[in-house]
């Protein structure tokens, strides 16, 4: 990377921290914003300090969003469904399988090892959205502090007298049983329906 001028070698190195961008794909990238023009090198630039000055987080549920929430102050949503997530990234996933309740973002998962403990966590705030919830759904990952989590947000909503269920583990469809981890093999026949 050498042979590369100072800034282009930086621009490089921006690109390479982000996820998913190796430093071939940096270089790529880093050299198409050089090529191009400078009214589109500038669009871009813009877009990027107008997503970190536009974009905050909801006060009620911490989902991403600009102006007012669409999310919580959408009247087709069903206002006693709750799914609680680890970050506001997992919103939109979730969303894109058709869920319509509503969303509570922790803004991560207890981790004893990590200092992270449920003080740290937007806890407090989902106690007093409880109270007119009939259902949760605990959506955070299949992992030990998201176990940790899970448990520790059960104990609160069972409380309440509130049905608490997590999202299903299991095989993936389409996935042959030789290809499936023994953990993920474990959690699918714990997890079984009756069909």
């Amino acid at each position: 990377m050498s042979i590369y001028p100072n800034t282009l070698k930086e621009l490089i190195l921006r690109f390479s921290k982000l996820p998913g961008i190796g430093k071939k794909t940096a270089e790529r990238l880093s050299i198409y914003i050089l090529n191009s023009s400078n009214e589109e090198t500038v669009e871009f630039s813009n877009a990027l300090v107008n997503l970190k000055d536009s974009i905050s987080t909801c006060k009620i549920c911490n989902c991403f969003t600009e102006d007012e929430c669409h999310i919580c102050n959408n009247e087709n949503r069903v206002k006693d469904l709750l799914c609680i997530v680890k970050d506001p990234t997992d919103v939109f996933l979730i969303e894109k399988s058709g869920f319509k309740g509503l969303y509570h973002v922790l803004g991560g998962l207890i981790s004893p090892f990590d200092g992270i403990t449920p003080e740290k966590l937007n806890i407090d705030m989902l106690s007093m959205r409880l109270k007119s919830i009939r259902e949760v759904i605990i959506g955070i990952e299949p992992s030990h502090d998201g176990d940790i989590t899970t448990i520790y947000l059960s104990d609160i909503i069972k409380k309440e007298d509130i049905k608490v269920s997590r999202l299903a583990r299991g095989v993936p469809v389409g996935t042959s049983l030789e290809f499936i981890d023994e953990v993920t093999l474990s959690h699918s026949i714990n997890d079984r329906v009756e069909i």
